[in-house]
């Protein structure tokens, strides 16, 4: 019998401090949780909204300015170039933050197609798209993304396409495991006898029902495409310049550490905070979804 459960007077003090426990436990899950999505919240609105604002130019230099600590002026000081290192941060928020979105959509829409398809239709569709998968999961996704990079060469566009190639096939998978399980429910045997048509299924019963699984896995893959985007551009594949970018930000500030870390912290926190605030995220969402998660 669990500790919550005794019933014994001789025993009360014992399951007023089990449950005081799991209170302790479930306030302090949920307030990391909660201060970790309110971070990464207030980093994407400042991204999205400080530098349309600010009229400060992310690539104007003033070797005059370098290598600055922060003040008024410039309250995270300046790089080697006399850059403004805040406005360049926020800057390369938005950009990560605008290919992060463009890849799970692409990554999103492609994995939903092939596990629908391959989840409804069954027999050779279904096996071949599975395949197609185990090949892709095969290899680690950054290794595939370099080599689809040095293929193409860096940029923009050529890192959404690499990321997003290598970033559809758990989304097929998850989908298509959940079509495999739904199908099979009577109220979509009684549409299929019915007369209701694969589209009409797929449309008003399956991806209802696919909205929460896939929610909780995007937002978990938020952090991680932003990370992959950080861990190119640090690598010189990515995002190339001017554009200011985390991982080139963290490139260009290695030779300057023991003068300070003030090119460092910032570009690294950010990464941090935006990898933490999501996972916390996908966290919250998966818990909300599933009460059965919730110790209380």
């Amino acid at each position: 019998m669990c500790l919550t459960q005794l019933s014994i007077p001789e025993f009360d003090w014992i399951n007023e401090m089990a449950k005081n426990m799991l209170r302790i436990t479930w306030i302090r899950r949920h307030l990391f949780h909660s201060t970790g999505i309110i971070l990464a919240l207030l980093l994407v609105t400042a991204s999205l909204v400080y530098p349309s604002l600010s009229d400060v130019d992310p690539a104007k230099q003033n070797l005059l300015a370098s290598l600055q600590n922060p003040s008024w002026a410039h309250p995270l000081g300046t790089d080697q170039l006399g850059r403004d290192i805040l406005i360049r941060v926020l800057t390369a928020g938005r950009v990560s933050i605008t290919a992060s979105f463009i890849v799970l959509c692409i990554s999103l829409i492609l994995g939903t197609v092939i596990g629908m398809l391959a989840g409804l239709t069954g027999g050779m569709v279904d096996e071949v798209s599975m395949r197609l998968v185990d090949v892709f999961l095969s290899f680690p996704s950054m290794i595939l993304a370099l080599a689809m990079i040095g293929t193409l060469g860096p940029g923009f566009w050529n890192l959404i396409f690499a990321l997003a190639i290598t970033w559809w096939p758990p989304y097929a998978r998850l989908v298509r495991s959940k079509v495999l399980a739904l199908k099979s429910s009577n109220y979509i045997i009684a549409a299929g006898i019915l007369g209701a048509s694969k589209l009409y299924i797929m449309r008003k019963h399956l991806l209802p029902a696919l909205i929460g699984p896939v929610t909780v896995l995007l937002s978990l893959d938020v952090g991680f495409v932003i990370l992959a985007i950080a861990g190119l551009g640090f690598l010189g594949l990515g995002i190339q310049p001017p554009a200011p970018e985390w991982g080139t930000m963290l490139v260009d500030a290695r030779p300057f550490m023991q003068l300070g870390l003030q090119m460092v912290l910032p570009p690294g926190l950010a990464i941090l905070i935006m990898i933490l605030g999501f996972n916390c995220l996908s966290e919250a969402l998966d818990e909300w979804l599933n009460p059965k998660l919730n110790v209380l």
